[in-house]
């Protein structure tokens, strides 16, 4: 943030009593129109510079007042002091009939008000010229940094562009006519080289106020950067036509985006396309060679995770919505297209849907539904020591544990062919009999454990849950708080470019994430006190 040499032709006028004063006053119209800020506090500044080197001349222990006629660039210097009865101070106090002989205007003055001295002017030395001219730099400076906060403060969420002026330990400094922004190395798209010159555009992610000036923050590799590209090319976008719903990227790359059409005549695909692909390739370009896939966006969640995961073809989509959660059935020859190079594809599409997603094959998935019919089986036999032949038809009508079925109707049961009412209230009043036995038997080992009052009394956790939680030695309610989600219900790592699930802690409990992260902050809010 430099000065120009109007700046520092200050010094000469000011502090010269022989210079034309009226040069002060143009001096100070030049500093601000370069600047662009108040011409007003610019000589404010130097009202203070003035003042800040008069001390050094009259002595540090005197209140100075500088006024510079705004009209002729006269300067009279004063010195403040305040009418008391028997002074004790010269340089601060004064007696009413003093007061009286500098100005007539002080004689409606009373005891404590404050009134000017008129002290003579002199030349300046050069330790006082600099102290006056620092003072003024720092002024400006500030009102500088307050001109440029302001001016971009609105402008987070919009794409900007100057010109790169330097590269700082791999971070771009790219210069936007009066303030410099700033590119970090991990916001820029990768393999990007940008030299100096180079004329750059980028997304506005946050200006923030600091000592050093305002902070402009820009990004080439957020989704965002790429959702503002498509809005300045697509005209039905910019005008609100065609909604862009998400966005997922890794940069340099690939990239999905969803977008909706509020007008049914309008394909919004074919509009975010173009005629043979002209406002998407400029995109492209934009991006440096980019693949962008853009989604037609549906309310049907299903077809939405079909699409996103092209261009694999996919035979079947099991959801848990309330989990966001999705299992996907693919056929072998399609499962590399689903999954992506270094699992770039599903966990674009992942992100896009902000769903989970978990690709199996068909055989995948037959051994699965196999194990999970069987494992439910054997659990229903050995809890309410029924015969084999009764739990598979259990399983097989969607009572897949002994808490369905104690949460289930008569007429549930009697569905069921071969069921009636004698066979649903026997099953029933084992299952009750089963889980009354079971929470007596986890209270107790919950005890053993050591689990601490206040966790035992955290709204949403079962007795189930806080033995889990004892088993893995989380036993206070700070332990708990200090769990991340993922930590909770379980989640994914990417590790050597592949995507690998990690179990959560109370996974089998099915809890869903926005209830994990209730939970969570619930926790925090008693241990931490925010």
């Amino acid at each position: 943030m430099g000065f120009s040499p109007f700046f520092f032709e200050i010094n000469k006028s000011m502090l010269n009593k022989r210079a034309d004063k009226l040069e002060l006053l143009r001096i100070a119209e030049a500093v601000a129109l370069e600047k662009s800020i108040d011409k007003e506090l610019i000589i404010s500044s130097m009202e203070t510079g003035i003042a800040k080197a008069a001390k050094s001349k009259f002595g540090q222990d005197n209140e100075i007042k500088v006024l510079i006629n705004r009209e002729n660039g006269d300067i009279e210097i004063f010195r403040k002091l305040i009418i008391s009865e028997n002074p004790e101070n010269s340089n601060t106090e004064i007696k009413l009939l003093d007061a009286i002989n500098l100005n007539e205007l002080n004689k409606e003055k009373k005891i404590g008000d404050e009134v000017l001295q008129p002290l003579p002017s002199f030349d300046f030395g050069r330790i006082a010229a600099q102290t006056a001219k620092q003072v003024i730099s720092v002024q400006i400076r500030d009102a500088e940094r307050d001109r440029q906060f302001n001016e971009f403060k609105d402008k987070v969420g919009e794409i900007l562009s100057g010109i790169v002026k330097r590269s700082e330990f791999g971070n771009v400094i790219v210069d936007l006519q009066k303030s410099e922004a700033i590119i970090r190395r991990e916001e820029l798209i990768p393999r990007e080289n940008l030299k100096n010159g180079d004329r750059v555009k980028a997304y506005c992610y946050d200006v923030r106020r600091e000592n050093k000036g305002p902070q402009i923050f820009l990004s080439r590799a957020h989704p965002q950067f790429m959702a503002k590209l498509f809005q300045q090319e697509v005209p039905e976008i910019y005008e609100g036509t065609i909604l862009i719903k998400s966005v997922a990227r890794d940069p340099g790359s690939r990239a999905k985006i969803c977008v909706q059409s509020k007008d049914s005549s309008i394909d919004p695909v074919g509009a975010c396309v173009g005629m043979r692909g002209s406002r998407v390739q400029t995109i492209v370009n934009e991006l440096h060679g980019e693949k962008i896939d853009i989604i037609n966006w549906t309310e049907d969640v299903g077809s939405l995770v079909v699409s996103a995961l092209a261009p694999a073809e996919v035979m079947k989509v099991v959801l848990d919505q309330e989990n966001r959660k999705s299992e996907v059935v693919i056929d072998e020859n399609n499962l590399s297209k689903a999954i992506g190079r270094r699992g770039q594809n599903v966990r674009l599409a992942s992100k896009l849907l902000d769903y989970e997603i978990d690709i199996l094959t068909d055989k995948e998935e037959s051994e699965k539904r196999q194990s999970e019919f069987k494992e439910n089986s054997a659990k229903l036999i050995k809890s309410l020591e029924i015969d084999t032949t009764m739990a598979q038809l259990l399983v097989s009508e969607g009572f897949n544990n002994v808490r369905d079925i104690n949460n289930s109707s008569l007429n549930d049961f009697l569905k069921i062919d071969g069921f009636d009412d004698e066979t649903a209230k026997e099953l029933q009043e084992r299952a009750k009999e089963f889980l009354d036995e079971e929470e007596k038997e986890i209270a107790s080992k919950v005890q053993e454990l050591g689990i601490k009052e206040e966790l035992a009394n955290h709204k949403g956790l079962t007795l189930g849950m806080l033995l889990t939680l004892g088993e893995e030695n989380i036993k206070t309610l700070k332990d708990f708080a200090e769990l991340s989600t993922d930590e909770i219900i379980g989640g994914y790592d990417e590790i050597k470019g592949k995507r690998e699930k990690f179990d959560g802690i109370l996974e089998e409990f099915d809890i869903p994430r926005k209830d994990a992260e209730d939970l969570i902050m619930r926790a925090r809010k008693k241990v931490f006190n925010f």
